[in-house]
């Protein structure tokens, strides 16, 4: 396995981490696809693809957990 196929399922592991206990919002969904068109991505071996989407999809969860601690007054 090549160090940037072993990065993106790290990368893929720690997003499923970052999900739980998350609320489905349509922003967490979209970062849900995002995770999906990564896989898919990295089974083509398409990692610059992959990799660009396992990043948007950790971006999305940073921006509703960012949300989150805003709405709750943290």
């Amino acid at each position: 396995m090549s160090m940037r196929e072993e990065r993106i399922k790290k990368d893929l592991a720690l997003f499923e981490q970052h999900l739980q206990g998350l609320e489905d919002t349509e922003a967490v969904d979209m970062a849900k696809r995002y995770y999906r068109d990564a896989q898919h991505y990295l089974s083509k071996k398409d990692f610059f693809t992959a990799f660009g989407c396992i990043n948007y999809a950790h971006g999305l969860l940073d921006a509703v957990r960012v949300y989150n601690s805003e709405k709750k007054g943290e």
